[in-house]
């Protein structure tokens, strides 16, 4: 198959939709397909050396950073798409997390004939909440409107799915994400890292991810104040300035990738999700793969990921104390932290990225076997 991935972000962007497109990208090379990826320019322009790493061509849009956010850029109007889709002779065009550059990749696929398969990545609603304090509703008719042009729409949890459905989004199938476990796994341990980090043995809890409000990592406020307890937080974003003042006593890492990345998860001893708008959540799935018990809010994609009471605990979205509870429930437990570690390890063994992108070359068959007029209907 030519596939084109349009992505509203790709390495060497950190963060889901940008790590998902990558892998799914490589996949598709793996299995002997033809992607091409059509992204946003990145800060440092769209020129040589800048997808060096990229296993397949890529088309950069310009575009501009987010006001507020330059961590996120966004693609303007451009030509580019239309005329990487018909140069490369797609067959289906992948949208990663359609909002902008997607909803231009969906114009052009439906222009040219070409069937699209929507990857919905991002709780635009629980954004609109989180940042302007209304315009849940006018997120969800736009999401409802860029991925009902779909030929089908792909969620990644059982949740995603549900608010998908709830809110008239129609073809709708579940699509999870795959976590390397090569990578991250429990063996990267690194005691020298931990004496670094906590220098009196203190436990360490850890949270990677964007430093964004929607992620809500003050909350891990009164995890600081546990006794023995050293919070470790990886990552960068706006909230940065404010966090460093919520959290007395915690490390700031900044952020980190791979290996590095991986022996800090393994590192751990508990690792604490606090967003509650997570679609997916793939931290909590490395922190896993990593065998590191996991407390997440009881919402959204850590519903799928977490099993309570088995790999680690889910307490009640934006609650403090509740976090501080579990938290301090594993801390006086180490018999408990290891055996959800081990059974955290286990859960995700197998859903590597190898598992989950054959399930998606099946979704793309699916969509090209189904007749043209049944997918209007």
């Amino acid at each position: 198959m030519r596939v084109v991935i349009v992505t509203e972000s790709f390495p060497p962007d950190v963060n889901g939709v940008a790590h998902c497109a990558l892998q799914t990208a490589r996949h598709l090379v793996d299995r002997g397909h033809s992607p091409l990826v059509v992204a946003p320019a990145t800060a440092a322009g769209s020129g040589p050396g800048v997808d060096t790493l990229a296993p397949c061509p890529v088309v950069r849009v310009p575009s501009l950073p987010l006001p507020g956010y330059p961590q996120v850029r966004v693609a303007l109007p451009s030509r580019r798409v239309a005329a990487a889709l018909t140069e490369h002779r797609a067959d289906i065009v992948h949208l990663a997390s359609p909002f902008v550059l997607g909803v231009r990749g969906m114009a052009a696929a439906a222009r040219l004939g070409i069937p699209a398969v929507a990857v919905y990545q991002t709780d635009l609603a629980g954004y609109a909440r989180t940042y302007v304090h209304a315009g849940e509703a006018a997120a969800w008719r736009r999401i409802r409107s860029v991925h009902a042009a779909a030929n089908l729409t792909l969620a990644p949890s059982s949740a995603a799915l549900h608010d998908l459905e709830t809110h008239g989004v129609p073809r709708v199938k579940l699509w999870p994400r795959g976590v390397d476990t090569v990578r991250f796994r429990p063996e990267h341990r690194d005691e020298a890292l931990r004496r670094e980090l906590a220098p009196n043995g203190e436990l360490i809890v850890g949270y990677v991810g964007r430093l964004a409000p929607e992620k809500q990592v003050e909350l891990l406020a009164g995890v600081c104040g546990l006794e023995s307890v050293r919070v470790v937080v990886v990552g960068d974003g706006p909230s940065q300035p404010g966090l460093t003042e919520a959290l007395p006593g915690a490390v700031f890492l900044g952020r980190r990738t791979g290996d590095e990345l991986a022996r800090i998860f393994a590192s751990f001893d508990v690792f604490a999700h606090t967003g509650p708008f997570e679609t997916f959540c793939q931290t909590v799935q490395e922190a896993m793969a990593s065998g590191v018990p996991v407390v997440a809010p009881a919402a959204g994609g850590p519903l799928d990921l977490v099993a309570h009471g088995r790999t680690g605990l889910l307490v009640p979205p934006r609650d403090a104390a509740a976090v501080r509870d579990a938290v301090w429930a594993l801390a006086a437990d180490p018999g408990l932290r290891s055996a959800y570690g081990t059974a955290a390890r286990a859960m995700v063994e197998g859903r590597t990225w190898a598992a989950v992108g054959d399930q998606l070359i099946g979704h793309y068959a699916s969509v090209l076997a189904t007749p043209r007029t049944a997918v209007a209907a």
